[in-house]
């Protein structure tokens, strides 16, 4: 292979790896003749795939997979500066974590029109964290997340995986309402600046539970864990990404499947659902093997 198509196939690589791509498409042998700077810390090195078994194999392309890490996220605020301070049990540094962000006016159009802020909610020793991007009216009234509808079909998914909510923790990337004009209602997406601005606290969160697998409800919610995505939440989903050295799987919001009532979009988020409890080692039945199929004909 001459130096130029090397160099190309290099390059190729490089910008799968900063569009949050898991994998790419290599001719047969490429990929053990990449320069090194394609293999670099940032992603794992790239196989080539065993040698076609058949002999009427004809085709001269092969799957070469690569692992490429999602990008960290960029805060405004130091992370160790949040935690300074917090000592004690998981119990007691999520509480005293909480009593920051309670007093918090980093945002102080948010802190003036929130009720209160909407922490999170849960086990402090959960292996399995879910995170949303923002509480809604009703989380803002009630103090915690995910109790409106769209919370109410989290619940269920969380009670088909064998769970209670008591047993896993739920946060949002962002701790208070976004605010919303005069006379108006519904909810508005967070900004980019807001989420940058409070997702220290949720990287403070993750640092006190440790969890073993973060499941990311929605675009919104891989946006403010990982900036913002060349890519699509229907592609990003069936895919890890990781946070903090924590596995992140997104999926869609359960808010969509609420507004899209498809058996085929229920049975992608079971099967992202599927795939935390088998990082996490949780038995599953045949029987939740089989949800949201459709019968055999």
């Amino acid at each position: 292979m001459n130096a130029e198509l090397r160099q190309h196939a290099a390059r190729y690589v490089e910008l799968l790896r900063r569009h949050g791509k898991k994998e790419a498409w290599l001719p047969t042998g490429l990929a053990r003749r990449l320069p090194s700077s394609s293999t670099s810390s940032t992603s794992a090195p790239i196989r080539s795939a065993p040698a076609p078994v058949s002999k009427q194999e004809t085709s001269p392309v092969v799957r070469n997979t690569t692992t490429i890490a999602s990008p960290k996220p960029k805060n405004d605020f130091d992370l160790n500066s949040i935690l300074q301070g917090v000592s004690g049990s998981k119990t007691d540094k999520l509480a005293a974590l909480r009593k920051k962000t309670e007093v918090c006016k980093i945002c102080p159009h948010l802190a003036k029109s929130r009720t209160q802020v909407v922490f999170g909610v849960g086990d402090p020793e959960a292996k399995l964290m879910f995170v949303g991007e923002a509480p809604g009216a009703e989380e803002d009234k009630q103090g915690e997340p995910f109790v409106g509808l769209a919370g109410k079909l989290l619940t269920k998914m969380i009670t088909a995986m064998e769970l209670t909510r008591e047993q896993v923790y739920i946060a949002n990337v962002l701790k208070c309402r976004p605010d919303m004009p005069a006379n108006t209602s519904g909810n508005r997406k967070p900004t980019r600046t807001e989420m940058d601005t409070c997702l220290p606290y949720l990287r403070a969160q993750v640092a006190i539970i440790a969890p073993t697998v973060i499941v990311a409800l929605g675009s919104t919610a891989v946006e403010g864990l990982f900036g913002p995505q060349k890519t699509t939440i229907s592609r990003l989903r069936g895919t890890w990404m990781e946070l903090d050295g924590v596995p992140v799987r997104p999926t869609f919001h359960p808010s969509y499947l609420l507004h899209n009532q498809d058996l085929a979009l229920k049975r992608l988020v079971w099967t992202d659902l599927l795939a935390a409890m088998e990082k996490l080692s949780l038995p599953i039945s045949e029987k939740q093997r089989g949800f949201f199929l459709k019968p055999a004909a």
